[in-house]
């Protein structure tokens, strides 16, 4: 950014928070919010209360109040955030991502925060985890909605509950429910989504696949190799049976006698004739820093257990192959039949959105620098810095223009899913080509970016599921510093 447009920044901020101004019914209390957001903007190495209130000449202690004890409706704010983005990035091909983040916190008086494996530091540590729903639109990101897991260890001691301010209806919940509950709510404030994905924890879970269904949303969702399915339904039947005319005979409809058993998607992707004589299928997912992205695909429709273990579907699989690292993904969506193959690959791999926003927000607006022992400071924490990355996320895009994202198949590809010798041509010229550009222009190299490799929070220690790189622009950073 150049010195004019830092300085256009201060009144398009001061705005932007007008529209938060029914959320604070006192006029003192709103006052807060621009010290609290300029401070979550500004160059600040730590963004937490004390040094934002210091560095805005304001009492520590007031500006802590605003947090965890002055009267405002956080549950406004946090709908309007909704509100804006429906509003004005409202697209029907929209991807809401689902997702959890976490952060280190020393002691034990931070609400949920226990040991537990966390993914900033790469090992066990004390830390707490909040499960997020963001929104994407071309290379538009937000957060829409947060809330925090409690563990149950938390949940069931309601003495040390009370002390961290957490109200005895907020108990544990598995991080599936919460993630509905974020959806929910985003929906009930006007938001839509075109689709939704998500990773192999929460696509491994029928369950939550199934509720998604029911409310009508279309979802791509990352599942496990383990997950089962068949490619032809076995059949179902209807007729009553009484073995000698006892009993209460068996359950209808049911499975016929010796009907195939599901397969894991990884078996049928290795001998199921509809997958193993499938030629792969090339498709450049995006450009990235370090040229274009690949995979080589396989596609077909398959059947899923419903909650009485009967086929249901068609569902897409995906298998997703990658030529140079011999990693293979497996995506399920309830999209149409007849819902063309790209339009699926942009939704599946559309999770390096929140990846960035967790990265843009923690590096960025200070969404982990948060330091405090009360449930309401935290949750207003989470929605302040919502409304600090929207903003900071509608001036970038104003800034660089809209860029939407595009999924091309590569044609000409050999079939044999092994032998990429054409593809690696291919690939190592356009990356020659990326080079000599950069030479002309006297462009640094820039490093790729890596999501967290952090697992999932899980009941399941044992569960530590592969997350996507997050391929992307870069990130936001529009170094205002002069009056915010």
């Amino acid at each position: 950014m150049d010195a004019e447009q830092i300085r256009r920044l201060e009144p398009l901020l001061a705005d932007y928070l007008k529209r938060f101004d029914d959320c604070f019914a006192r006029r003192d209390t709103r006052a807060h919010l621009p010290v609290y957001i300029r401070g979550q903007l500004s160059g600040l190495p730590r963004k937490s209360v004390e040094p934002i209130a210091l560095a805005a000449d304001v009492p520590v202690r007031t500006l802590q109040e605003f947090l965890t004890q002055s009267s405002w409706d956080e549950d406004r704010a946090r709908s309007r955030v909704s509100e804006i983005v429906a509003q004005e990035h409202a697209h029907e091909e929209s991807i809401g991502v689902i997702d959890e983040t976490g952060w280190v916190k020393k002691g034990e008086h931070t609400p949920g925060v226990q040991r537990q494996y966390c993914g900033s530091v790469g090992k066990q540590e004390n830390s707490i985890v909040t499960v997020h729903l963001g929104y994407a639109v071309g290379d538009f990101h937000c957060l829409l909605d947060g809330d925090l897991f409690l563990p149950e260890i938390w949940s069931n001691d309601r003495e040390r509950c009370q002390r961290a301010g957490i109200p005895d209806e907020v108990v544990y919940r598995p991080k599936s429910d919460i993630a509905l509950e974020l959806y929910d709510r985003t929906r009930s404030q006007g938001m839509r989504f075109g689709w939704l994905t998500f990773d192999e924890w929460y696509g491994g879970k029928p369950q939550f696949l199934r509720a998604l269904c029911t409310r009508g949303q279309k979802f791509v969702a990352e599942i496990p190799k383990g997950f089962m399915a068949w490619i032809r339904p076995p059949r179902v039947t209807n007729r009553p049976f009484h073995h000698k005319r006892r009993g209460s005979g068996r359950k209808t409809p049911r499975l016929v006698a010796g009907a195939a058993r599901p397969q894991t998607v990884e078996q049928l992707a290795k001998s199921h004739p509809a997958l193993a004589a499938q030629p792969w299928q090339a498709w450049r997912i995006k450009d990235t820093e370090k040229g274009p992205l690949v995979w080589r695909v396989k596609q077909v429709l398959v059947y899923i257990k419903d909650g009485r273990g009967l086929p249901e579907g068609p569902y897409h699989l995906l298998v997703c192959y990658h030529p140079f690292t011999d990693e293979i993904k497996y995506f399920l969506s309830n999209a149409p039949a007849d819902t063309p193959v790209k339009d699926l690959l942009r939704v599946a791999f559309g999770r390096w959105h929140i990846e960035r926003c967790f990265e843009d927000g923690k590096g960025e607006v200070g969404l982990d620098h948060w330091e405090g022992r009360r449930w309401l400071g935290l949750q207003r924490h989470l929605i302040l810095t919502m409304v600090s990355y929207l903003f900071l996320a509608k001036t970038c895009q104003r800034l660089r223009g809209e860029k939407k994202s595009r999924v091309d198949c590569v044609p000409g590809q050999d079939s044999d899913g092994r032998d990429c010798a054409g593809l690696t041509t291919r690939l190592r010229s356009t990356r020659a080509t990326v080079r000599e550009s950069c030479e002309v222009h006297q462009l640094l190299p820039t490093t790729q970016r890596f999501c967290s490799q952090e697992p999932h929070a899980s009941d399941d220690p044992q569960i530590t599921p592969q997350r996507h790189q997050a391929h992307g622009p870069p990130s936001l950073r529009p170094k205002h510093e002069l009056a915010l």
